[in-house]
């Protein structure tokens, strides 16, 4: 195991991206934008000297570590001297990695800002080098004298749940020479992902079909993703079905990489000594396995909500069958509302209202300093995200407005994110100054949910209402149902190869076309070609027992913004205090600390009451009621 050197880099999250869509020429200059649209980077360094003299601190610093090496067991005071000297260290070099990521991403056609952060990048893997020695130390000495040590020496104090939260891997962290041997093989582990990877999004040959005014359409992700959303429905059955063309053709070689994949987890958890590769991978937050199995039993045991929705969209589309293509075009075709960012802004201040007077108060810091990058310019990353780095600095927001609706709800999500980094920076040293990936995704999705809540109570007319409680309830759909169902085909894939039954290609689109039925229901006809999609999900590949965390996530914003709105006072001081906590308590006892429980069924289930509410609400305007 590695020391988190990204630990405030860590905070880069929620990464939307999207391809920038008109020619680039067209687009405008970062210096026909005012300046208070634009991130005021000065903030960070006023000049690259200053940049230039913390890169050449932290070089020479890193160079002294190897002068620690035996010392860390001698005694408190020298224990102290490394831990401090290492983190005081990595500090300065996640603000100089702060600084270089963003201003690349302001103009990636600038090369000298991608030479500057390569540099930040390689200054990393000097000072991960130079302290390679310290965690096999720490691991080597027994816990009664890191008890000691940390009564003995009161500066210690402040680092005992990271020590702590280290030393948790001890149990399962080999010997230094079976740990490096591990590293070595690391490349052979990654090349089914990276197999996939090539495969999936570079050679995968997609076939050309014809479009709905007879024109010809190479399919790609891209379209795939757009003709689900759009009112043709024989288009929409068209580009799905040839989508996976390609995927059928070659099912036996994406099941062979799945498997690697697979087969890699399996063998990585025996060796650690975890009862199973998901344990393994829950373990390093600290999230009991039963946290995963609440989720898939709940939503199971509740599935006739998900049933619902069918049967609610097969009536309000007047179809005779609902497929799987069917599952995200709107039930209210036509309607447009555009929003300018000063009309968002004043949107989200009144929408977030409801969690009290300081979030009001860092919203208008984060407003009127500088910290958003709003509109798209020349050479400018696409998509949208939030950054923060817990050294010293504020958080700052990169966006490409367009006055979409969708621009206002991902303001929202990422004002969510800058204030969780916000307090937690404001409230917690660096080495707290993080957050799990489990709890990444609350606070953005707790502010999309306010923000929702206002725009269903302020909405105009019958459509706009329609509208915004049709995104919700895709949101659910999306988020919530089709996560939990990834994870529980992930679950079962890997239950079954440890009880030694490895799936072949047929097997594994039976068992996910089998699920797909079960979680949509008998308004459902699943498509042969459905079943497939285990081969076109990268999560499946690229990241372990993941995707879970994208459902209690929205579970827990679901509750904890609803406890907010009918609790006021107490449920802020609670949300409050999730915000501030950072990485000094574990991801499931902070959200039990703002009052969700995730281990529990309530959250899950209140997510589901408001999915029942809003369907209610959506056939009344439909006219469908029963």
């Amino acid at each position: 195991m590695k020391m988190k050197l990204f630990a405030g880099v860590g905070l880069v999250c929620s990464i939307f991206m999207s391809s920038i869509n008109m020619d680039a020429q067209s687009l405008p200059k970062r210096s026909d934008i005012a300046d208070k649209y634009k991130w005021n980077l000065n903030d960070i360094y006023s000049n690259e000297d200053l940049w230039e003299k913390d890169y050449a601190k932290v070089l020479e610093t890193s160079k002294k570590f190897p002068q620690f090496k035996g010392t860390l067991s001698k005694s408190a005071k020298d224990f102290y001297k490394v831990v401090d000297a290492y983190y005081s260290n990595e500090k300065i070099a996640v603000r100089l990695f702060f600084y270089s990521s963003m201003i690349r991403d302001l103009d990636l056609n600038d090369g000298k800002y991608q030479g500057l952060f390569d540099r930040t990048q390689k200054l990393f893997s000097e000072v991960n080098a130079n302290a390679s020695f310290f965690l096999p130390e720490l691991m080597a000495i027994p816990d009664e004298t890191i008890k000691k040590f940390i009564a003995e020496e009161s500066k210690l104090k402040q680092y005992e749940h990271r020590i702590n939260e280290m030393r948790r891997m001890k149990k399962y962290t080999l010997s230094a020479d079976q740990e490096k041997m591990l590293a070595q093989l690391s490349p052979v582990f990654d090349i089914p992902e990276s197999t996939y990877g090539i495969l999936n999004d570079a050679e995968l040959p997609f076939p050309t079909v014809k479009g709905s005014k007879g024109e010809d359409v190479k399919i790609s992700h891209g379209r795939y993703r757009a003709a689900l959303f759009s009112e043709d429905r024989e288009y929409r059955k068209t580009i799905y079905k040839g989508t996976y063309e390609p995927y059928n053709a070659l099912k036996g070689t994406f099941a062979s990489l799945y498997n690697g994949r697979v087969k890699q987890r399996l063998a990585t958890a025996e060796i650690r000594g975890y009862k199973s590769a998901r344990e393994g991978y829950l373990y390093a937050d600290n999230i009991p396995v039963e946290v995963y199995d609440n989720l898939i039993k709940t939503t199971r045991d509740n599935i006739k909500i998900l049933h619902r929705w069918a049967n609610l969209k097969k009536r309000a589309l007047k179809l005779d069958e609902l497929h799987p293509y069917d599952t995200y075009t709107s039930l209210v075709p036509g309607f447009n509302k555009e929003y300018t960012f000063d009309e968002a802004k004043a949107i989200c201040l009144e929408a977030l209202k409801p969690l009290g007077e300081e979030y009001q108060e860092a919203l208008k810091k984060c407003f009127d300093n500088r910290w958003i990058d709003v509109y798209e310019t020349d050479g400018k990353r696409s998509g949208a995200y939030s950054n923060g780095c817990g050294c010293g600095v504020h958080p700052y927001i990169l966006l490409n407005w367009n006055n979409t609706m969708d621009d206002l709800f991902t303001l929202a999500h990422e004002l969510g994110h800058n204030m969780h980094s916000f307090f937690t920076e404001k409230t917690q040293p660096y080495h707290y100054a993080n957050y799990s990936t489990f709890v990444a995704e609350v606070a953005s999705t707790t502010n999309e949910a306010l923000l929702l809540d206002y725009l269903i109570k302020n909405a105009k007319n019958p459509a706009e209402k329609l509208s915004l409680i049709e995104k919700f309830l895709l949101n659910a759909q999306q988020t919530f149902f089709r996560q939990t169902r990834f994870a529980d085909f992930e679950m079962q894939t890997h239950d079954k190869a440890q009880k030694g039954e490895i799936l072949n290609a047929d097997q594994l689109t039976k068992l996910f076309g089998d699920m797909y039925q079960f979680y949509w229901g008998p308004d459902m006809v699943t498509d042969y070609e459905e079943g497939l999609s285990w081969a076109r999900i990268p999560h499946l590949y690229k990241y372990n027992f993941y995707v879970f965390q994208y459902s209690t996530g929205f579970a827990a914003a679901q509750a904890l913004s609803q406890q907010i709105i009918e609790e006021g006072k107490p449920a802020i001081k609670r949300y409050l205090g999730f915000l501030e906590s950072g990485s000094s308590v574990y991801p499931i006892d902070v959200l039990k600390k703002a009052g969700v429980d995730m281990s529990r069924p309530e959250p899950i289930n209140k997510t589901l009451d408001k999915m029942n509410k809003y369907m209610d609400e959506l056939e009344l305007l439909l006219g469908l009621k029963k």
